[in-house]
């Protein structure tokens, strides 16, 4: 221990934390932080013999650390120091120092929200900026505020901008100290090997690694960006009959292969090991000096918009490249192989962008609802989390029954307590509601692990057969899935039966329901075929996903899709369940829609399973109030509807007069705008005389204005405003109402007025009717509201035009003795 590096920096560390509550610590890989710095601080007085945290972004890197820091105590894990990691704890009264993966402090500050037995939370490879990270940061942070000012935290980074992190962390009185460790880093040659076909990663590694093989001395690290170019890449290295031990180092692997892959081959055989990006930190791999990098590494992505999370394969960034360089320069001088050009280099972005930008929210906000935390603004952190993604999470937890208006229920907190996604946790709930928890571990299992069966091509996307193919391999029988995966999702599924208390099932999938189960889990993922035998299917969630060509699932019209990209117009269903829609009768929702549909009034009883139709009846009788509210907003949205007939238009225009020549009386306001934003008052009433659209011609729409008129009304209207206007010769003439008030027009003949002296008069003799008066032919001639003043003064010049036009008329010289006449001179006159 004497000879690490970071041993200069504990007597200023511990100063530090004596006097600050929160200290960045900024050390290069290989210093020593993570197996040094928890023992020399476990007395510190302010400790007074409370528990240290140590905080591990990884279970492996976890795993190691305790047995190092265990090993350098003299003891096995599980006394001084121990672990506690997903499914596997190794922990006593004794244990004074916790390596904990990061959801594990989460569950931890739950549990007991005031961390009573603990002095120091150490967030160690903090720069890898996960979700649970940032999470258990700020909530240790407000509980130092709130409840536990003498809670130390010390915040460990090998790359991270350690001034940006300090200011972000800092209080009134100014940033978060920062304490350096130089390390002890040897010199790292650095050679860049570009590659002719980048997308060909195990060709390009198996390639690169026998030239390193024969150029270099010493173990090698190489790293792929997952598990299946690791496959092909040990494939490929075996198939050439490689002179070294190749190993695969990645998550999924069990604890024995990881070990052998992290310690020194036993017969002392050069060893390639094959990783992700689990091994760029945390770890030391004793015997390496080569270091290569294909400069990739795979990361979930999540999409707000489609509500889906799926793995990316993206490109390295400059500080992931410069740690996994660093590698090879822990034990001495090392060489580091890139498979890019130099000029590339240049263009890596600097620094990982944080997990809570680009992950399912969901658990952040339901942990948070547990916090009592609606709004995340009330927290201060590193980075916050986009408003859009957690708006999106708050809304299925709702769906879940997690939270109700962003507090959580009962079920919430029950969720809670399962070490997984809320959605899976929901499904193991209802599982032991309906007695099936074998299954639903089995599916979880199954949904958490890769799948088994991805590389037949003809297994489609059923999950029945994955459930039967680890069924069947559990019970000892053969199997066409891979084997591998199948006994990683035993494991956690035993590791879920355990917490479930259930006894493993070997029965078939198809006698049980893992669709019912899915769709407790996964409700906007219900999904409706749009054609019969067809491969689109529409979500409940509105987006449409499409199973591969000739999958069975294809007869199936209702499935609930347990795994698909998020595409960009259209998911790929990559596994799914045939779901029967009644299972969840309770869920429907039953709608009764009554709509005016092409001319036609139809109604129809529709269940729907989360938006999407179920079944479909007629109804036979529909409710008035709801004929009436449909009749009058087609009436809206079609006005030409209504059938205004001539007198109706005329009623309208005669009470728009009055009204607007009598403001002190009650004329009703007839007009279109205000009709149509009254139908409920004076046509609902009569819509049970409709079903169709020729129905509407029967409607006696002048009646159903006149009713809008209070009495006397309907009395006075005749007097006031008449709807004709008698003229000399008897013929009675209409009058022509408008609605804005001005005069009514009278278009008569102006041979028919001959003797009348004055103009005729409406509204009890105070306003004139404005005269159109025409020729022989109903042409107009004069238009005049003063008939006296036009005989005198113009009709001597309108007589000799009217003369010349038509001779066979009767143009008197003296209008005013004429006799009215209504057509041409007789013979002999």
């Amino acid at each position: 221990m004497q000879s690490l590096p970071i041993e200069d920096i504990v007597p200023a560390l511990r100063k530090c934390l004596a006097e600050n509550p929160t200290v960045v610590l900024q050390a290069p890989p290989g210093a020593g932080k993570s197996t040094v710095l928890p023992i020399r601080l476990l007395d510190e007085p302010w400790m007074q013999g409370k528990k240290i945290i140590l905080l591990e972004p990884r279970r492996l890197a976890a795993r190691a650390v305790a047995a190092r820091l265990a090993a350098l105590l003299g003891e096995d894990t599980g006394k001084t120091v121990g672990f506690r990691i997903r499914f596997e704890n190794q922990v006593s009264d004794a244990t004074r120092i916790e390596v904990v993966t990061e959801g594990i402090l989460t569950r931890k500050l739950q549990q007991d929200p005031t961390l009573e037995d603990v002095g120091l939370v150490i967030f160690d490879e903090f720069h890898e900026r996960s979700i649970h990270a940032d999470l258990g940061l700020v909530l240790c942070r407000q509980l130092q505020s709130v409840l536990r000012d003498d809670l130390r935290i010390l915040v460990m980074s090998a790359t991270l901008d350690a001034e940006v992190l300090a200011q972000t962390l800092g209080s009134d009185l100014g940033h978060a100290p920062v304490i350096r460790s130089e390390g002890r880093q040897y010199p790292v040659d650095i050679r860049y090997l570009p590659q002719d076909d980048p997308k060909a990663v195990p060709v390009n590694m198996a390639r690169a690694i026998r030239k390193a093989m024969a150029e270099t001395q010493g173990d090698i690290l190489a790293f792929l960006p997952g598990a299946g170019e690791i496959q092909r890449t040990q494939q490929l290295l075996e198939d050439g009959a490689i002179e070294a031990r190749v190993l695969p180092l990645y998550g999924d692997l069990e604890f024995k292969a990881q070990q052998a892959a992290i310690q020194p081959d036993p017969a002392g055989r050069r060893k390639v090991v094959l990783a992700t990006s689990i091994a760029e930190t945390s770890l030391t791999i004793e015997g390496v000096h080569v270091v290569i990098d294909c400069g990739l590494s795979r990361q979930p992505r999540f999409d707000p918009r489609s509500g889906l999370s799926r793995l990316e394969t993206v490109q390295v960034t400059r500080d992931a490249a410069d740690q996994r360089s660093g590698r090879a320069g822990r034990l001495g001088p090392g060489i580091s192989y890139r498979l890019w050009a130099l000029p590339q280099q240049a263009h890596l972005i600097a620094h990982r962008e944080p997990e809570i930008l680009q992950a399912d929210l969901a658990p952040l906000a339901l942990d948070l609802a547990q916090w009592g935390i609606e709004d995340p603004d009330q927290l201060s952190w590193p980075t916050p989390p986009p408003p859009s993604a957690f708006a999106q999470a708050q809304l299925l937890l709702e769906q879940l029954g997690a939270t109700k208006q962003g507090r959580i229920t009962p079920r919430g907190k029950d969720i809670l307590r399962l070490p997984t996604h809320p959605r899976l946790a929901v499904m193991m709930l209802e599982a032991q509601a309906i007695l099936q928890p074998a299954l639903a571990a089995d599916i979880a299992a199954l949904l958490e692990e890769r799948d088994p069966l991805a590389r037949n091509p003809t297994a489609g996307a059923d999950l029945h057969l994955r459930i039967d193919a680890l069924r069947a391999w559990r019970a000892g029988e053969r199997s066409n899935a891979d084997t591998a995966i199948l006994a990683r999702i035993e494991r956690a599924s035993k590791a879920w039966r355990r917490i479930l208390r259930c006894e493993p099932d070997n029965s078939h999938a198809e006698h049980f329901s893992p669709g019912l189960l899915l769709a407790s889990a996964f409700p906007e993922r219900i999904a409706k075929q749009e054609s019969p035998r067809g491969t689109r299917y529409r979500l409940a969630s509105g987006r449409k996903a499409v199973l591969p060509a000739n999958d069975a699932l294809d007869r199936e019209p209702w499935l609930c899709l347990a795994d698909l990209d998020a595409g960009l117009n259209e998911g790929k269903i990559f596994m799914a369940a045939p779901l029967d829609p009644e299972d969840l009768s309770s869920r429907f929702q039953v709608r009764e829609i009554v709509a005016w549909e092409n001319g036609v009034l139809s109604a129809r009883r529709e269940k729907h399973l989360f938006g999407l139709a179920v079944r479909t009846e007629l109804l036979r009788e529909i409710p008035d109030a709801i004929r009436e509210e449909v009749l009058c907003q087609a009436v809206r949205e079609e006005p030409g509807l209504l059938p205004w007939k001539e007198s109706a238009r005329d009623l309208q225009a005669r009470v728009m007069s009055l009204r607007a020549w009598r403001p002190d009386e009650p004329w009703p306001d007839l007009s279109d705008a205000t009709l149509l934003a009254s139908l409920e008052d004076w046509f609902a009433p009569f819509a049970k005389q409709v079903k169709r659209k020729d129905d509407f011609a029967r409607l006696d729409l002048h009646g159903l204005l006149s009713g809008l008129l209070p009495w006397p009304l309907p009395q006075t209207i005749e007097q006031l405003a008449p709807t004709h206007v008698e003229v000399p010769t008897g013929s009675r003439i209409r009058l022509e109402y408008q609605w804005d008030g001005t005069a009514p027009i009278l278009a008569v003949r102006l041979q028919e007025v001959f003797g009348w002296m004055d103009t005729p008069t409406v509204n009890d003799g105070r306003q004139r009717v404005l005269m159109h008066l025409l020729s022989p032919a109903y042409r107009p001639c004069q238009v005049t509201q003063d008939l006296r003043s036009f005989w005198a003064n113009t009709y001597a010049d309108v007589r000799k035009d009217l003369r010349g036009r038509y001779p066979k008329h009767h143009w008197p010289e003296d209008p005013f003795t004429a006799a009215a006449v209504r057509g041409p001179k007789k013979r002999g006159t």
